[in-house]
């Protein structure tokens, strides 16, 4: 047993009238701890759900990202990117109503120039929806058996990064059983959609679904004072994805500026309001395959509405129509496609 984070345990769990929120130091200690697993089983599932219940301070999570900078893989910057990368912060515990969207975005984007970093694992709780690697695996990308070092690679060739936390960085992922058995969701997942594993400035990107998560993240942001340039989105099932069946509120941070709002709306583009729903896997993946090939579908028009918004958002069109223009062609002239061909044949080595 660790006395230590005893006293961590006791300072967030004494209650509404007596508790008390870490320091910054003390946070990111307590992360060090359970990712070494220093406390004890019981420790650790006493803090994680006694975080939950009080509610982490944006300087708790400052912390806990200091420790995840620390102890966490990172991708270095690559002289021959132009652009900062941009790293999306998407639950780890998937989707479960809605189809996700973003890994067709990631090939759209860095077909364009825009270099990309994604993470994420296996079916988590409390949802265990649909993960991104599941996604990738459909198309013959084998994330978890590819090294850093491969990935590096990958990323400087083709721009895009895939870390995979049970391989990358195991001693977060050994934290998973231990969201199994509280059932409920705890502080380690909010952390999950703003981590960057990237040694340089980039462009963070992250879902959210509660307004307090937004804020508390933007200030968790602001202590550490990276990345520069932070976008929430508060999307379909907490992720990135825009949806259709109401008004897309993203906020837009950048250090020393106030947070700046914008508001999309389908009917301004000649949307429908439908989310395409999430379908079994195999009939999942044949309709990502249309897509791919720029035949018509409500699919398509979800991935042209959130890759358009993206290529404006990251500086490679003047507009969002011009955005969706972008993706459209990039789509029909099969560059996206060979994008996911040479992504397929560097991670096969």
């Amino acid at each position: 047993m660790s006395d230590r984070f005893r006293e961590f345990v006791q300072k967030i769990g004494s209650g509404s009238h007596t508790g008390k929120s870490l320091t910054r130091a003390e946070a990111a200690t307590a992360m060090e701890m359970m990712l070494l697993q220093t406390a004890t089983p019981a420790q650790i599932g006493a803090f994680l759900i006694a975080h939950r219940i009080k509610r982490p301070t944006g300087a708790e999570l400052a912390g806990m990202l200091d420790a995840y900078a620390t102890m966490g893989p990172q991708l270095q910057p690559v002289a021959s990117h132009t652009r900062s990368p941009v790293i999306m912060g998407i639950p780890y515990d998937g989707r479960s109503r809605t189809v996700p969207i973003a890994p067709l975005v990631s090939l759209i984007l860095t077909a364009a120039g825009i270099p990309m970093i994604l993470h994420g694992g296996d079916r988590l709780p409390t949802k265990y929806g649909i993960p991104l690697v599941d996604i990738w695996q459909e198309w013959g990308i084998n994330w978890p058996q590819v090294s850093i070092a491969q990935i590096q690679n990958i990323f400087a060739t083709a721009g895009l990064g895939f870390i995979y936390p049970p391989t990358h960085f195991p001693t977060a992922a050994g934290l998973t059983p231990y969201r199994d058995q509280i059932g409920k969701r705890p502080p380690i997942a909010t952390l999950e959609l703003l981590w960057c594993p990237y040694a340089g400035d980039a462009h963070l990107i992250f879902g959210y679904v509660h307004p307090p998560t937004e804020q508390m993240a933007l200030t968790a942001i602001a202590l550490r004072d990276t990345p520069h340039k932070v976008t929430t989105v508060k999307g379909l099932e907490g992720s990135t994805d825009l949806p259709r069946d109401r008004a897309v509120i993203i906020g837009v941070h950048q250090s020393g500026r106030e947070l700046e709002r914008i508001f999309l709306h389908h009917y301004d583009y000649d949307l429908s309001n439908i989310n395409p729903p999430l379908l079994p896997t195999p009939e999942l993946m044949a309709n990502f395959a249309t897509v791919l090939q720029g035949q018509p579908s409500e699919l398509l028009n979800s991935v042209l509405w959130n890759a358009g918004f993206y290529l404006w958002h990251c500086g490679a069109t003047s507009d969002m129509a011009e955005g969706m223009l972008l993706a459209r062609e990039l789509l029909s002239s099969g560059a996206v496609n060979q994008q996911l061909v040479k992504i397929r044949e560097l991670v096969a080595g």
